[in-house]
């Protein structure tokens, strides 16, 4: 009974806030959590073709939209300091990491809306030495650390990959920098550590570099990340840019 009349009591307070127009609004990390998940979703919606490329895209524009009206202005973005890129490999320099020197680069038909597009590459792939193919780097013996290119919010993830799984990306991690306003993807992490809604500083650890993915884990592939950077248009559509020659001058983290 007590309880009957505290829940009754609840109802009606509620109801009163209602008539009076009060009413509960989210907190920006709230809404910031929300626009994760959706656009979480979105990345899932079109790797299982549960919607067409057009509803997918225009789904995509509402929550970059939305994702860039609740973060706040950086300073940092005015700051070549704390904005400064790192290279996505711990303790590796990019002339003997970039794969095929810089030629690998093919925005052609590239369309992220549309599960079935094949044949651009609009990436880079960072490959390690890891000739047995364990995961880990053959002088150190050691996992490489996959580093944040640049500073930004994280709005995706995957760590659920399996060797019987068709899906070609793997585990993978997704990070929204507002200052460039693009989107950076890391594919074929043998670890994700950083989660949906996290930010992260340029330089800091996502993960480590594996061979997860359809193609990534078979044994013809050089273990490596497949990094790629989508600059939002106008339009909050996104665009392939190819980021070489960031890649060439960025900071190198060592071991």
């Amino acid at each position: 009974m007590i309880w009957r009349n505290v829940g009754n009591s609840l109802m009606a307070l509620s109801v009163i806030m209602a008539l009076m127009g009060w009413s509960r609004v989210e907190t920006p990390s709230e809404q910031m959590l929300n626009y994760v998940h959706q656009f979480q979703q979105i990345q899932i919606d079109i790797r299982e073709c549960n919607v067409s490329p057009d509803s997918a895209a225009r789904a995509f524009q509402a929550t970059m939209r939305n994702i860039q009206s609740v973060l706040p202005l950086l300073d940092s973005c005015r700051d070549d300091a704390a904005n400064r890129f790192v290279y996505p490999l711990r303790g590796y320099l990019p002339r003997y990491s970039i794969g095929g020197n810089g030629r690998g680069f093919r925005a052609k038909g590239f369309d992220l809306f549309d599960a079935d597009a094949r044949g651009s590459h609009p990436a880079h792939d960072l490959f390690i030495r890891d000739g047995n193919q364990d995961n880990l780097d053959d002088h150190m013996c050691l996992p490489v650390d996959l580093l944040s290119f640049s500073q930004g919010v994280v709005l995706a993830t995957d760590t659920t990959w399996q060797p019987e799984s068709e899906l070609r990306g793997g585990n993978f991690v997704w990070v929204y920098d507002p200052c460039l306003n693009g989107l950076f993807y890391y594919a074929h992490n043998s670890r994700v550590v950083v989660q949906p809604g996290q930010w992260v500083q340029s330089g800091q650890k996502l993960g480590e570099i594996g061979r997860t993915g359809l193609n990534a884990y078979k044994g013809r592939s050089p273990t490596h990340v497949h990094m790629m950077f989508l600059r939002l248009d106008s339009s909050y559509l996104p665009q392939p840019e190819n980021p070489l020659a960031w890649l060439r001058e960025a900071e190198v983290k060592e071991w």
